[in-house]
């Protein structure tokens, strides 16, 4: 018996052969437009994980994280600009606090598209944002490196680090106003469609209405942490698209022999991986959720290295998939990046061969 897919994955797709994919490669040197956000607004996916009373859908894990691969796998680019938003929501689901009851429904049911602005939070004990009390709200001071969605959003959830050593994260038009400047669009070698932005902070003052989460910075640390020792979902939507195109029908037979090859090894790592995200202890097995990690790192680089490969020098032309899908894949693997997860990645790469040692003297050898 076959289960219909959930109707949220069948929306994705739809969303992905209709509008995401057909423009794709336009998108990436072009920008983002608005139409294609409206679009996703539309489709519910916004809400995927949202509580059903607010308007979403509550789907499963499983449903998040086929949608995010089905909307990567087609336009990374647009994926990258929503997939911001479910930090916001999630925030807001677990939040007391008033801006819950403002927000969270508009939020969940599309109507508002929300950026996030808290990464710098993994610099501390750097503090790249502060946040200090003044007046009955909290001031914000500092550099925000990276934001994207800048011109798409219509709000942001801003955070920073209270002089308690708290993190402190807010809500606030995602617009240029007093205290808060946006640099120029950032030109990056891949995602640049996704109008990445830096933020100088200079006296931002949101009033308490507008705070979601205030939390000791260590606290709010255990939390993050498995987000990024877990692979993402766009990891394998790369993939999988980079392997639709080697096993094209029609095509190379030696392409389409290493796709079979490279699918096989994206099915068990991708099931290794979930199962460990699955884990209801989020914070165990980080070790192994950082060998899934590479090991989807390894399979996504050998998928879009061989999809650049067998187009030849049709490949260059930026007009290719290929390698559109291997710079988004370039991408990825520094996405989220902290120092843990770049340790482990560096780690686990081959150790470079430096051939025979010369001038090597006695009692210079190392276990």
């Amino acid at each position: 018996m076959t289960i219909p897919p959930h109707p949220l994955v069948t929306r994705a797709r739809q969303l992905a052969a209709g509008v995401l994919a057909p423009q794709a490669e336009r998108v990436d040197q072009e920008g983002v437009p608005a139409s294609s956000i409206e679009a996703v607004k539309r489709s519910g996916l916004l809400g995927v994980s949202a509580p059903v009373e607010y308007g979403g859908s509550a789907a499963p894990a499983a449903v998040a994280r086929e949608t995010a691969e089905i909307l990567a796998g087609a336009c990374c680019s647009t994926w990258f600009v929503q997939t911001q938003h479910h930090t916001p929501v999630m925030t807001l689901a677990n939040s007391e606090l008033p801006v819950r009851e403002r927000l969270l429904g508009p939020l969940a049911k599309g109507e508002l598209l929300s950026g996030v602005a808290y990464a710098q939070l993994r610099a501390y004990p750097r503090i790249p944002v502060r946040v200090t009390r003044e007046g009955g709200g909290w001031r914000f001071d500092g550099t925000v490196p990276w934001y994207t969605g800048w011109g798409l959003n219509d709000v942001m959830l801003l955070a920073g680090v209270t002089d308690a050593d708290e993190a402190l994260f807010a809500f606030t038009e995602a617009r240029e106003q007093p205290g808060l400047r946006p640099s120029p669009a950032m030109r990056l070698a891949a995602l640049t469609a996704s109008r990445t932005v830096s933020l100088e902070l200079d006296g931002l003052w949101l009033p308490d209405d507008a705070v979601a989460l205030r939390t000791p910075y260590e606290t709010w640390a255990v939390t993050d942490r498995p987000r990024n020792t877990n692979a993402s979902p766009a990891v394998f939507g790369i993939t999988a698209s980079a392997l639709d195109l080697l096993d094209s029908p029609g095509g190379d037979p030696a392409a389409q022999e290493t796709a079979r090859a490279l699918r096989s090894r994206l099915d068990e790592v991708r099931r290794q991986a979930y199962a460990l995200a699955d884990h209801p202890v989020p914070e165990e097995r980080i070790e192994e959720r950082l060998a899934a990690k590479t090991r989807a790192y390894d399979v996504m680089r050998a998928a879009t290295t061989a999809a650049v490969v067998a187009g030849g020098g049709r490949s260059m032309d930026l007009s290719s998939p290929a390698q559109r899908l291997a710079r988004e894949g370039m991408f990825l693997l520094v996405q989220g990046q902290t120092a843990e997860v770049r340790r482990a990645h560096l780690g686990s790469l081959p150790p470079v061969d430096r051939g025979p040692s010369r001038g090597r003297r006695e009692g210079d050898e190392r276990p």
